[in-house]
């Protein structure tokens, strides 16, 4: 899959030090790492393509940068105080509630836990949280579209599963913060994502 180009992610690394540092750092964090559910993109697409969202709704800087490194302490060996001692408290913060805890081996009970400590943090982490579900909806879709169910083979859980986690991530969203950015295209996505699931992967007997 090529790379998606990213206008507003690249300007920003260039105006501002802490976003380009973030990029920097969520590069080498993720180098060799591919995405799941993307037909092989390279990692470091999928936050590059959350973070150039969140450039569109107009966030601020600190939020890009949370943005480009929310998934590097579940997917490499940062943790939330190294981002801390680089970036300081608000984005170390943000990343920290946007972290799986990967100590959880059940995947149901991990996103659930996930979805209790969302509740508590302020429309920042949701933005971030509702671009991050949106990327990974359009993300899969693109891939079912061009690979067929295939692709399930790149997740350790059932797509159907998935799919089910993201509608009950949206759901909360809905119910937490209604006008939030990117709750809209979510739904949609996602709506759209069940249908194509549907066609790639008819139930016996339809």
């Amino acid at each position: 899959m090529t790379a998606r180009p990213t206008p507003l992610v690249d300007a920003a690394t260039e105006r501002s030090r802490l976003v380009g540092s973030a990029l920097q750092t969520a590069t080498e964090a993720h180098a060799g790492q591919v995405r799941n559910g993307s037909g092989g993109m390279p990692y470091i697409e999928h936050p590059k393509m959350v973070t150039e969202r969140l450039a569109a709704a107009g966030y601020e800087d600190e939020v890009l940068a949370a943005g480009l490194l929310h998934d590097v302490v579940e997917d490499s060996e940062l943790t939330v105080e190294d981002l801390r001692e680089r970036f300081g408290d608000p984005v170390a913060s943000l990343v920290a509630a946007l972290s799986d805890d990967g100590s959880i081996e059940s995947y149901r009970d991990r996103k659930r836990e996930h979805r209790r400590r969302i509740e508590a943090v302020d429309g920042d982490a949701l933005a971030i949280y509702a671009a991050d579900k949106l990327t990974n909806s359009t993300t899969l879709a693109e891939a079912l579209a061009r690979e067929g169910d295939s692709v399930a083979g790149e997740f350790k859980v059932p797509l159907e599963v998935k799919l089910e986690i993201w509608e009950e991530d949206a759901a909360l969203l809905a119910r937490l913060e209604p006008e939030l950015a990117f709750l809209a295209d979510l739904e949609a996505a996602l709506s759209r994502l069940r249908a194509d699931l549907a066609v790639a992967s008819p139930r016996p007997g339809i």
